[in-house]
């Protein structure tokens, strides 16, 4: 038998992923996982994602990654901007970790192939930021550093702040014509230094003192100094930067599983605003020059030299390049308008005489308003008002509909003028304080007293709760007060949104915060990353277990992070509800450093196409063909039938989910609201051979996480013939001719071969069932009708659950009554509507059955990470090399 040639190799896996984890240089953090086609130059192969595709321009704030919206095909704007985005700009090489285009799969409520392997190494993980404890006064040690910035040793003077917002209004014009061009290094040098700056001795580029080069390495110094700007590298301040901007004193309060409480004065507040507009400013200043050099404009200087690149990269720390992250975000979406008023004559200042706000708190006072005014001494002379808007308003309030269209929203038909004129009235006439919420009698019980701000918010439930275990979950959890016009939803629809899971809260909480009828009946306060009952229908974060479990079912519907249900839990009404659930032990013994990122070689290796064997000898009897039905004896036909999700009682559960104490600085109150965690079980009822039905119920104990296999392509040219006495290919044709007559079988009836080196198993879910409180290791074992020889160095064996082979599914109808039972029925509501409008990426999502739910919950009862393999997107061959890279045990295989 003849060895297969490199050309061979190439057709015969051609369209197959392959996956790697490849290192973007020293100092860049863990490497970069990645899936490609290496053996095929056709654009609708390569194209082939695990993911979905981000679908309104709205929400590109999402991802720091390069994109592109679907929303182009639709609509001029949109490609207007695109157009505009392909200008030269500097490309900032930080990214949020996970990849956040990577973590809505194609599957609902699963995530793709990176951000599987980029959880372990998230920024979720990230300690908190020291001495930044508050929104508010910060540390000792921070005001000490921010004094030594502004003298006359520091790099900085001390804006007044009306120079700071012209210097950013006259910074966001430089950006969108480039006027910096016109401008001399000379000019450009001191425009910097003599009104803004203070000299830097660090002198990079000694041929010109005052070129691009040192100006930039002169910011970036500035930006890096310890203990005085905010590290947007942690995720809770990506998020809390709207806080700091449009927070008030009331009820603009957040809780996640960071320490940080409120600012206790409005003084405070306004310090904090005041540092973080100036940190802007210096990252604007640092994001045109760099724009300008990537733009080739030298400036009567050269460009960057190989060895000013290096320097770059190492003066350039992370918390650098967050800050250009900001500053492109503000000079993409935020403007700031300055309008000349007139003098008050004498009446109308004795008519309506205003107290001035303090000096120091004007940020405080007005920013909530989006308004700076300029005061003179001198009343007859004319002041200007400063008008902090968003440049995208309308782009974002389309966003926000389409988000709740996506979601089927209640009555969204209805609503949808109505949610879109209160998104743009907080914009146009914002309103100097909040509306009370009118809240129903439930939430009513839980509001906030008059002598605690506090009254509205509960703590964050997965705050490592002891010195043994100081493990920060890979999922960061976030409460927060909701009312209309508050910060969350100024954050969405001004588009000052960093990459990161943000937008997905910013968007739920604008959803809320406009829809009145659903403020009533839900209450002020939100757990966004658990789930809520609503005009019934369900809503749950994909943060969420429930969400990621029942996401699998008919007619759910799933958007930038929010799964839709008619699958409504028993005994919740209306109202808000967090899941109890406990963290994988595998999964949290190998965070951070132990991340399997890390070991970039073996995830390439333990994928392999080529498994173990040497490039140079390979044989096509290396190879087989796996199957999810090689059965000897066919498995029963089986019947499954979801019948309830239970929300059992806190009392009952094994370990009851305490909340932690009020951070420091923060009143206490005998009324804080109380969110209870529940363990959640879902009930099925399965018929196996037309038997009479049996009840199976599956506890969601873990927090488990499901992953889309990768798309594959199998080659129409390429035939195998299998051996007749062993499971291996015995020839393989990759000429196309079909010279092998009907002995043959097709490459794209059967998928991509398998090298031998992989080991898996493949269990019927009626069999699982069956034995479904046996460990993961004696279900791996293999049975003696289906042991073969692996090879010599074998890797890990992976066990395939078949939910294909058999399975009698119930037909679906709007209002169908299931099996009656002790449970009471699951009702549900007709699939969406309007499918057939829906683009036919989004069509291709619309699978899901009882089976899937089941064999999801039963993985996440056990503690088991798999991915979802469906045999019309891709073969199991693929699959199986991708849980090597992954190092996960579990596949499941769906229709």
């Amino acid at each position: 038998m003849s060895t297969l040639t490199d050309s061979e190799i190439e057709k015969l896996f051609s369209g197959a992923p392959q996956y790697f984890a490849r290192s973007e240089g020293h100092c860049s953090g863990a490497p970069n996982p990645s899936v490609a086609f290496p053996f095929d130059e056709a654009l609708e192969i390569r194209d082939l994602t695990d993911h979905v595709q981000i679908e309104d321009r709205a929400w590109s704030g999402l991802t720091a990654w390069p994109h592109l919206t679907r929303d182009l095909n639709q609509d001029a704007a949109a490609r207007a901007q695109a157009v505009d985005s392909r200008k030269a700009h500097f490309f900032i090489r930080c990214r949020e970790r996970p990849n956040m285009l990577s973590m809505q799969g194609l599957e609902k409520g699963t995530m793709g192939f990176s951000a599987a392997l980029e959880l372990a190494v998230g920024d979720a993980l990230e300690e908190e930021q020291f001495g930044f404890d508050s929104v508010g006064k910060k540390a000792h040690a921070i005001v000490e550093a921010r004094e030594r910035m502004l003298s006359s040793l520091g790099y900085l003077r001390r804006l007044p702040e009306t120079e700071l917002l012209d210097r950013l209004k006259r910074n966001a014009e430089l950006y969108r014509v480039n006027d910096l061009r016109k401008k001399t290094s000379v000019q450009t040098y001191q425009d910097l230094f003599h009104t803004f700056m203070r000299p830097c001795n660090s002198v990079v580029d000694k041929r010109d003192h005052y070129s691009l080069t040192n100006q930039i390495n002169a910011l970036i110094k500035c930006l890096g100094t310890a203990n005085v700007w905010f590290d947007f590298t942690h995720v809770e301040w990506r998020i809390r930067l709207g806080q700091i901007l449009w927070g008030g004193e009331d009820n603009d309060e957040l809780e996640d599983t960071s320490s940080i409480h409120d600012a206790s004065s409005a003084s405070e507040r306004a310090e904090e605003k005041y540092w973080l507009l100036m940190q802007i400013l210096v990252a604007t200043e640092l994001l045109i020059r760099l724009d300008a050099i990537t733009e080739g404009e030298e400036y009567g200087v050269e460009a960057f030299r190989p060895v000013d690149v290096v320097h770059f990269e190492r003066a350039a720390t992370p918390m650098v390049k967050w800050s250009l992250h900001l500053a492109r975000s503000w000079l993409d979406n935020i403007e700031i308008e300055k309008i000349k008023e007139d003098p008050p004559s004498d009446a109308s200042e004795t008519k309506g005489k205003v107290t001035p706000p303090p000096a120091t708190g004007w940020l405080g006072a007005l920013f909530s308003k989006f308004i700076v005014r300029q005061h003179h001494e001198d009343k007859t002379t004319a002041s200007h008002t400063y008008t902090i808007k968003g440049r995208n308003p309308q782009q974002q309030v389309d966003g926000l509909t389409h988000f709740a269209k996506k979601l089927l929203w209640p009555n969204i038909d209805t609503y949808e003028g109505l949610i879109a004129k209160n998104a743009r009235q907080s914009i146009i006439n914002p309103m100097p304080k909040p509306a009370p919420v009118i809240a129903s009698e439930r939430s009513s019980k839980s509001s906030e007293s008059n002598g605690s701000k506090r009254g509205l918010y509960f703590g964050a439930w997965d705050r490592p709760g002891s010195q043994k275990d100081k493990t920060r979950p890979q999922r960061r959890k976030l409460a927060a007060a909701l009312h209309p016009s508050g910060w969350l939803s100024k954050s969405y629809i001004y588009g000052l949104v960093l990459p990161g899971d943000g937008m997905c809260h910013f968007l739920m909480a604008t959803l809320l915060e406009n829809d009145s009828k659903a403020m009533e009946r839900l209450g002020s306060f939100a757990n966004l990353c658990g789930g809520f009952v609503y005009s019934g229908k369900s809503f749950w974060s994909t943060s969420c277990i429930v969400g990621r479990v029942i996401a699998a079912g008919q007619g759910s519907a799933e958007c930038m992070g929010w799964v839709s249900s008619d699958i409504l839990p028993l005994g919740i009404d209306e109202g808000w509800v967090n899941i109890e659930v406990e963290e994988v032990a595998e999964d949290k013994a190998h965070l951070g450093k132990k991340a399997r990122l890390w070991a970039k070689k073996r995830v390439e290796r333990e994928s392999s196409i080529l498994g173990d064997a040497d490039e140079y000898s390979v044989f096509p009897a290396d190879f087989i063909i796996p199957h999810e039905n090689n059965y000897s004896t066919p498995p029963p036909l089986i019947s499954v039938t979801l019948r309830s999700l239970e929300l059992l009682s806190p009392a009952n559960s094994i370990q009851s989910t305490p909340f932690t104490k009020l951070t420091p600085g923060a009143s206490v109150s005998n009324k804080e609201p109380e969110l209870l965690s529940f363990p959640a079980n879902v009930n099925f009822a399965v018929s196996i051979d037309g038997f009479t039905a049996e009840n199976f119920s599956f506890s969601l104990s873990y927090d488990i996480n499901f992953v889309t296999a990768h798309p594959c392509s199998p080659s129409h040219r390429v035939r195998f013939v299998k051996s007749p006495s062993s499971p291996t290919i015995q020839q393989i044709d990759v000429s196309g001719s079909d010279t092998f007559g009907q002995g043959s079988r097709p490459a794209h009836r059967t998928g991509h071969p398998l090298h031998k080196y992989y080991n898996y198993t493949v269990i019927h879910i009626s069999e699982l069932l069956k034995r479904q409180h046996a460990p993961l290791s004696e279900l791996l074992a293999v049975p003696q009708t289906h042991r073969r020889s692996p090879s010599r160095m074998g890797s890990e064996r992976v066990l395939v659950i078949d939910c294909i082979t058999n399975l009698s599914e119930v037909p679906q109808s709007p209002t169908i009554e299931r099996l009656t039972s002790k449970y009471n029925i699951v009702q549900r509501r007709g699939s969406f509507p309007a499918a057939e409008q829906m683009h036919f990426e989004s069509r291709k999502r619309q699978f899901g059955s009882d089976m899937e739910i089941l064999v999801r919950a039963l993985c996440a009862q056990k503690g088991w990470n798999a991915i979802i393999s469906r045999r019309k997107r891709g073969c199991l061959a693929c699959a199986i090399r991708e849980a090597g890279a992954l190092q996960w045990k579990v596949i499941i295989r769906v229709e």
